[in-house]
């Protein structure tokens, strides 16, 4: 039988597991092609031969998506996998309709083909939209996780924007590891919140190899989701954060949806900041999908270390990158903060853009008089380093889970901005963890 031909559709994460799990070895299939989207600077490159096994002694190249009807013709593709996350329902069946009008098969893969099965428990944190808090509720499920006497390690979603032969198996422990891995600020802001509460953090491209390394070491293994993607390996327990700011969206992304309906346990954060009729609407959709899903309700309280200097200061807020950018917000943290301490104005960053922050604008024009961090490279950084320093501001309010002065130098004050999970009422995190994994 001729093996069909396959092109996937991806953006350096969901697709790379795809392709080690279902297709690396399996003589059905040929892959032809990657195409990449969301990520800067991952197009162009190739999906190494070390990684991709015997049937790809060259590699895989990895082609721009725009290229996508051009590459079904000339590499005579039979099928296209669509395999990314957090884009509208509307968004993919534009890229159905596409692709079938081109003559070939559109696929999307489910969980019987691609969730790993570990020898260890698994609790998964995933998530409807980038930007729900799932950080904050992997943190919090690890402390009770820990304080219940169990050895974790946090397994992240894929970042890999390096070298990826490198990449295949990373283990963080220290910041040390960060700067060894030459981390970008999207990875930091993902690990080191982790390192800062002791947990081992683990990453990279082959997710098998990763979960065979950290079964070694951990008593259960906690899957810290990435975008609204589901969980790369089989849970005991599944985790799904629900963000009333975006009310209807756990309806309308994919594969936001799929969480949905796959969840044991819904948490709707951010309730102190939500309108209450939206909070409302999220519990109504999350009953309808998925009623024997247990609902807990959370906060994100903020903290800055001295609230009274944003008073009546002009402020620069900073954000998480993805959360603004793809995750399509208009705000965060950053922003409530610098309202709620008493800020004099919240300043435009656009007019100071410069380079690939000025791109940035353009590509994501929802994002608002807020700064995007992106740091995807070294020269996005030093973009992002003068877009600070050319602000005309009394002082930065940084929203990043990281600490931005030890990857960039800023020539103004600035605040950071923390947050984490605390559950209201009851039931809790905790009660549910002990029912599950009570020794």
């Amino acid at each position: 039988m001729t093996p069909i031909r396959t092109l996937i559709m991806g953006a350096a994460g969901r697709d790379f597991h795809n392709f080690n799990v279902f297709f690396r070895d399996n003589p059905d299939y040929t892959v032809v092609a990657f195409t990449a989207t969301q990520i800067p600077n991952i197009d162009g490159r190739k999906y190494p031969a070390a990684l991709a096994g015997s049937l790809y002694p060259e590699g895989i190249p990895i082609f721009p998506e725009s290229d996508l009807l051009k590459l079904i013709k000339d590499l005579k593709v039979d099928q296209v996998v669509f395999a990314y996350s957090d884009v509208p329902h509307e968004y993919v069946m534009h890229k159905a309709s596409l692709v079938t009008a081109a003559g070939v098969d559109f696929r999307l893969m489910g969980t019987t083909t691609t969730q790993v099965k570990s020898t260890k428990p698994v609790v998964s944190v995933c998530a409807i939209r980038t930007g729900s808090g799932k950080s904050q509720t992997t943190r919090r499920v690890s402390l009770i996780l820990r304080e219940m006497g169990y050895k974790v390690a946090a397994i992240r979603h894929p970042m890999p924007y390096g070298d990826l032969v490198k990449q295949k198996v990373q283990r963080y422990a220290t910041y040390a590891d960060l700067d060894k891995h030459e981390c970008t600020i999207e990875e930091r802001e993902e690990y080191e919140p982790h390192l800062d509460n002791g947990v081992i953090v683990y990453a990279g491209v082959d997710y098998e190899a990763i979960l065979r390394q950290a079964e070694q070491e951990v008593d259960i293994v906690l899957w810290d989701g990435g975008n609204n993607d589901f969980s790369f390996y089989k849970p005991d327990l599944s985790i799904v954060v629900l963000d009333p700011h975006r009310p209807g969206h756990e309806v309308a992304y994919h594969p936001g949806e799929t969480n949905m309906y796959l969840a044991d346990v819904f948490v709707i954060n951010k309730v102190d900041t939500a309108n209450p009729d939206s909070v409302i609407a999220v519990r109504n959709n999350a009953a309808r999908l998925n009623p024997d899903a247990v609902v807990i309700e959370g906060a994100s309280p903020l903290f800055v270390d001295d609230p009274e200097a944003i008073r009546g200061k002009r402020v620069l807020v900073i954000e998480d990158g993805p959360t603004l950018t793809h995750g399509e917000m208009a705000y965060g943290a950053g922003w409530v903060a610098a309202r709620r301490f008493g800020a004099a104005e919240i300043v435009d960053p656009r007019p100071y853009a410069v380079g690939s922050i000025i791109s940035t604008y353009q590509k994501y024009p929802k994002t608002g008089q807020i700064l995007p961090a992106m740091g995807y490279g070294e020269a996005q950084v030093r973009d992002l380093e003068a877009t600070i320093n050319r602000a005309e501001v009394d002082m930065v309010i940084s929203a990043t889970p990281i600490d931005l002065t030890r990857i960039i130098k800023v020539n103004k004050p600035m605040q950071r901005v923390r947050y984490e999970l605390q559950e209201i009422g009851v039931p809790t995190l905790e009660t549910i963890l002990k029912a599950k994994f009570r020794k």
